[in-house]
């Protein structure tokens, strides 16, 4: 028998319904598997900060490391050009940045801090020589030249750097880690040699 004498029987419509919901079962299995694999994909972003001259990704829990030597370098240059003027604005321009468990820390070393430069009315500037990321210990070490100066005393010039931990929250970069130091970066290597010692003010 033909196929298509058989389909205008009644065992032929039968068979053709029994064959399409075989099908429509089949492709109500496919879209469940392929939404659930879409739902449980992590969705990266990709960026280009004018501080860069090539992309950098961000997922919801993390980003590259260029990504994270951007935001360090933005944080250091902000926190390390202080004057009388723009030092209460300091505050407010990290603040959202800061993680919970050193929220309160680093706000209330930065409010003394702040205090000693309207006092003595003494302006800081920051000049970056060398921003790199230590992928064992997430840490972003921005080094280079502080000077500070008062309204009558020459120029201080000192090494100084920024370490920062970084993270990544719901596409949003998180501090949770900082500390300033006069002295070349601590990465790992450099540790192993050094006696332990104790980080300054965030400014």
């Amino acid at each position: 028998m033909r196929l298509a004498e058989f389909l205008r029987t009644w065992e032929g419509h039968e068979a053709e319904n029994r064959f399409s919901r075989v099908i429509i079962l089949g492709l109500l299995v496919v879209c469940v598997i392929a939404s659930l694999a879409a739902w449980r994909t992590e969705r990266s972003i990709i960026l280009v900060p004018p501080t860069l001259t090539k992309e950098v990704e961000v997922t919801r829990t993390a980003a590259s490391s260029e990504f994270k030597e951007s935001w360090g370098l933005f944080l250091a240059e902000l926190l390390g050009n202080t004057t009388p003027a723009n030092a209460d604005f300091l505050k407010t321009a990290i603040e959202p940045l800061l993680a919970p468990e050193i929220y309160r820390t680093v706000l209330d070393a930065m409010t003394d801090q702040i205090k000693a430069i309207k006092m003595d009315r003494v302006a800081i500037s920051f000049t970056p020589r060398h921003v790199d990321y230590e992928a064992e210990t997430n840490k972003v070490f921005v080094s280079g030249e502080l000077n500070s100066q008062g309204p009558s005393s020459q120029a201080d010039i000192k090494p100084r750097t920024y370490e920062f931990v970084i993270v990544i929250k719901n596409y949003r970069p998180r501090l949770e880690f900082i500390d300033v130091y006069p002295d070349e970066p601590r990465t790992l290597e450099r540790l192993k040699s050094l006696p332990p010692q104790q980080g300054t003010s965030p400014l």
